[in-house]
C-alpha cells in the first residue's frame, strides 16, 4: 500500500503562507494602530500656547492647491500656497509662538509641510508618517510651536514632487532685539522650474536617458573627448567605471527668483539691501555674482557668522545665506544666480539707471573631471593665502559661528556612505534601499561625530530635521566657533564630518539628500532619539521610502525586424519583458519575461522564460547572473532548461553629442553566435533613427521609441 504524502503538504504549505500573510498583515494594522495612537498620545499633549500663555501668538492659514501658472512662460499645472509659488513669507520674532493651519486642496494627494531649520517638538516637523500624521485631501491640520530661534528658514513639501511642483515658501525670524543692519530686508527664493511633471522626469531618470545632458549640453562623448584633448581621463574612467560627473541631473525650462524669471530689488545709491537668499531648487546649485562687488555673507542656515566677504558664492539646496549690499552711485546693479552646471541663469536688479551685468562663472569643463576634483580637494585643505578659485565650492573654510557655543566633551563615531548607480538612477546611504536599513539609534543627550563619505561623482546636499549640526575640521584651533548648519554639502568623492547632540526630543528625525530625486530614490535613514536609557518609542521606526516603482521601455522598428524591451522597476527589482522579431520571410523570433534583482551596482540575479525558434532556440525556463565589467561592458550569463548556456556581453558607446553605436555579441550552446551593432540618432527626448545590422535579421533601418 502507498502512502500519498505530497498532497497534505501542499496543505500545510498553503494554510502556513496564509497564516504568514495573515501574521504580516496583522502586525501591519497593528503598527499603525500603534503609531496613531502614539500621533494622537502627542496631540493631546498641552499646545506651545498654553505651555507659554505670555508668548505672542502669529497665526497663518496656507491652502495648497493646484492651479495653471506659467513659471517659465508657458502654461503649466503648478501647485500653489494661497495662490502662488513660493507662498507667502512667514514672519516671526523669537519668542513667538507660530499657529499654522495647513489646508489641503488637493483634489486626489495628500500633502504636508515641513519647517525647515527650525527647531520644533517631532510632531510638528511636517514629514508624513515618520513624525507628523498625512493631510489628506479636503484635510487641514494646525501646526504649533515656540519660534526658538531667529534668522533666515524656509517651509516646503515632504510629500512626492510637490516641493518640486510649487509648494515652498520662506520663513524670516527677527531676534528679540532687532539690530537694524540695512536699510532694506529682501527675501530672495532660488527655485527650478521644470514644464515636465517632476515624475515624468524622475521615470526618465530611471530609465537611464541621456536627453537631459543633451539638452544642456553637458552630456559627453567619445569623439567630444578626443576633441578636447581628454580621451585618456574619458577612457580611464570608463574602465575604471566612473560615470561622466554630473553637476545636475534636470535640463530645466526656468531658472527663478521669487517665482519670477526677473526681479527688481529696492535700494537708492548708498543705501544697504540685506538679502536672505534660500536655494529652494530641487535639483540645483547655484552660483551667486554681484556687479556691485563681493558679498558680504553675515549668516548661514539662518546662525550669525562673522561677517566675510565672497567674490562667488555656491549654494547648495536648502541652503540659505545672508548677504549684505551696499548700492552704488548711479546705475541698475545685477545680482546673478547661475546655475552651477551652466544651464541657465536668473537675476535680481538693484538700483536705476545704466544696467551693470555681474560677471559669470566660467561654463564648467565637461571633460575635466580630474581637475575639478583636484580643485575640490584644494579648497578642503586650502594652502594659506590661497586665491578664490572661479568655480568655488561652498565657503565652509571661512565661516565662523558669531558667538562661541558649547562643544561636547566624548561623542560617539558613525559613518555614512553616500552611494548611488548613475545608470539605474538609485541612490542609498550605504548603498541600503531605506525598506532596508535599520534606523540609527541615538540616546537622547548623546553627542554623534558622522562622517559623511561621498563615493559618487556627484554633490550631496545632505539635511538633518530637527537639529543644528557643528561642521567638524581636525585642525580647527577653535571648536567652539565652528560653524552651525542644518544642511552639508558634500562635494564629489570627498568627505565632510558633522557632529550634533540629540537634545531636541525623542522620536524619529529624517537625514537625508536634498536633491529631490535623490531622497525619492532612497538616499533618506531615520535617526531614532531614544530615551537616555535606551527605551524607544512603542511604535517601529517607519521610513520615508516614497512610490518608486516606475515603468518604461523602447521599441526599435527597423524593416527587418522589431526589438525591444518593457520593465517595471521598483528600488533593486526590475521585471522585464523582452522581445526580437524578424519581418522577412523565415525569420524567427525570441521572447524573454525575467525578474531581476540587483545585489549591487556590478551584480544582479536573473530568473525567466524564453520563448524562441530561432536557430537552435527553444521554450523554457532560465537563471543565470549579470555582471558589469570595466568600460560599462554588461555580461550576461545564463542557463536554460534543455542544455542552452549562454553568454551575452552589449556595449553602447557614446560617439557624439547625438550618435551611440550599440554593440552585443551572444553565444549559445545550440544557439551558437549572434552578433548586432546599431547606430542610434537622438531627434527628441522619446524618439531616435536608428540603423544596423544584425547577423539573426540582416540590415535594416528606422525608428527607434522610447516609452
Amino acid at each position: 500500500m502507498r502512502i500519498n504524502t505530497v498532497q497534505p503538504i501542499k496543505r500545510v504549505s498553503a494554510w502556513g503562507l496564509l497564516m504568514l500573510a495573515t501574521l504580516l498583515a496583522a502586525t501591519a494594522q497593528a503598527c499603525e494602530i500603534c503609531r496613531k495612537a502614539y500621533f494622537d498620545a502627542m496631540e493631546a499633549a498641552p499646545k506651545a500656547s498654553a505651555l507659554h500663555p505670555e508668548a505672542r501668538v502669529v497665526e497663518y492659514r496656507l491652502s495648497i492647491s493646484e492651479q495653471t501658472l506659467s513659471p517659465a512662460g508657458q502654461p503649466t499645472q503648478a501647485l500653489t500656497i494661497n495662490g502662488g509659488t513660493p507662498g507667502p513669507v512667514l514672519r516671526f520674532r523669537e519668542g513667538d509662538v507660530a499657529r499654522i493651519t495647513v489646508v489641503n486642496g488637493l483634489a486626489d494627494d495628500s500633502t504636508s509641510l515641513h519647517w525647515h531649520g527650525l527647531l520644533v517638538p517631532n510632531l510638528q516637523d511636517g514629514v508624513p508618517v515618520v513624525t507628523t500624521p498625512v493631510i489628506g485631501p479636503g484635510q487641514s491640520r494646525t501646526f504649533e510651536f515656540l519660534i526658538r530661534q531667529n534668522g533666515t528658514y524656509w517651509y516646503h513639501s515632504h510629500t512626492g514632487h510637490q516641493e518640486q511642483r510649487g509648494v515652498y515658501g520662506a520663513i524670516v525670524i527677527e531676534p528679540k532685539e532687532v539690530e537694524k543692519l540695512a536699510d532694506h530686508d529682501q527675501v530672495v527664493i532660488l527655485g527650478d522650474w521644470t514644464n515636465e511633471h517632476p515624475a515624468e522626469v524622475q521615470r526618465s531618470l530611471l530609465r537611464g536617458s541621456d536627453w537631459y545632458s543633451y539638452r544642456k549640453g553637458t552630456a559627453q562623448s567619445l569623439i567630444g573627448a578626443y576633441q578636447a584633448g581628454k580621451l585618456k581621463e574619458y577612457l580611464d574612467g570608463q574602465k575604471s567605471l566612473v560615470p561622466p560627473m554630473d553637476l545636475s541631473d534636470v535640463a530645466y525650462d526656468a531658472f527663478l527668483m521669487n517665482g519670477q524669471r526677473r526681479l527688481q530689488l529696492p535700494g537708492k545709491p548708498g543705501e544697504k539691501v540685506r538679502v536672505r537668499l534660500i536655494n529652494a531648487g530641487a535639483a540645483s546649485y547655484f552660483y551667486l555674482d554681484a556687479a556691485a562687488g563681493p558679498l558680504r555673507i553675515i549668516s548661514a542656515d539662518g546662525q550669525d557668522v562673522v561677517p566675510f566677504e565672497q567674490k562667488r558664492l555656491l549654494i547648495g539646496p536648502a541652503e540659505t545665506y545672508d548677504v549684505l549690499l551696499t548700492v552704488p552711485a548711479s546705475g541698475s546693479w545685477e545680482l546673478r544666480s547661475t546655475a552651477q552646471d551652466g544651464s541657465g541663469s536668473v537675476s535680481a536688479w538693484i538700483g536705476e539707471g545704466s544696467p551693470h551685468e555681474a560677471a559669470p562663472p566660467p561654463k564648467p569643463d565637461r571633460y575635466g573631471m580630474s581637475a575639478y576634483l583636484s580643485s575640490i580637494l584644494d579648497q578642503i585643505d586650502p594652502e594659506p593665502g590661497a586665491q578664490e578659485p572661479e568655480r568655488p565650492i561652498s565657503p565652509y573654510a571661512k565661516l565662523r559661528a558669531a558667538k562661541p557655543h558649547a562643544v561636547a566633551a566624548s561623542h560617539r563615531e558613525l559613518t555614512l556612505k553616500l552611494t548611488g548607480d548613475m545608470i539605474r538612477y538609485e541612490w542609498s546611504f550605504d548603498g541600503l534601499d531605506p525598506r532596508e536599513a535599520e534606523a540609527i539609534k541615538v540616546k537622547e543627550g548623546e553627542t554623534i561625530r558622522l562622517r559623511l563619505v561621498n563615493n559618487s561623482m556627484m554633490h550631496h546636499p545632505i539635511h538633518f530635521h530637527g537639529h543644528f549640526f557643528r561642521l567638524v575640521d581636525a585642525a580647527d584651533k577653535d571648536p567652539a566657533t565652528s560653524p552651525l548648519k542644518h544642511t552639508v554639502d558634500v562635494p564629489p568623492m570627498s568627505v565632510r564630518t558633522i557632529e550634533f547632540t540629540a537634545d531636541e526630543g525623542q522620536g524619529d528625525w529624517l537625514i537625508h539628500c536634498h536633491l529631490l530625486y535623490h531622497h525619492i530614490t532612497g538616499m533618506v535613514r531615520t535617526i531614532r532619539v531614544t530615551g537616555a536609557d535606551g527605551a524607544e518609542p512603542p511604535h517601529p521606526a517607519a521610513t520615508h521610502a516614497m512610490a518608486t516603482t516606475y515603468a518604461w521601455g523602447q521599441a526599435a522598428f527597423t524593416n527587418a525586424s522589431a526589438t525591444g524591451y518593457a520593465t517595471i522597476q521598483s528600488g533593486r527589482d526590475n521585471l522585464y519583458v523582452r522581445w526580437e522579431e524578424g519581418l522577412r520571410r523565415g525569420d524567427g523570433h525570441e521572447r524573454e519575461i525575467s525578474y531581476q534583482r540587483y545585489l549591487d551596482t556590478r551584480l544582479s540575479l536573473v530568473a525567466g522564460y524564453r520563448f524562441g525558434n530561432l536557430d537552435g532556440d527553444r521554450d523554457g525556463p532560465f537563471a543565470g547572473a549579470a555582471f558589469r565589467l570595466p568600460y560599462f561592458v554588461d555580461l550576461g550569463l545564463t542557463q536554460q532548461s534543455g542544455g542552452e548556456t549562454r553568454a551575452a556581453l552589449a556595449k553602447s558607446l557614446q560617439l557624439t553629442d547625438r550618435l551611440s553605436l550599440d554593440l552585443s555579441y551572444r553565444y549559445g550552446r545550440r544557439t551558437h553566435a549572434s552578433t548586432a551593432a546599431d547606430l542610434r540618432y537622438l531627434l527628441t527626448k522619446d524618439l531616435s533613427l536608428t540603423a544596423g545590422y544584425s547577423s539573426d535579421f540582416g540590415a535594416g533601418a528606422g525608428i527607434l521609441i522610447r516609452f
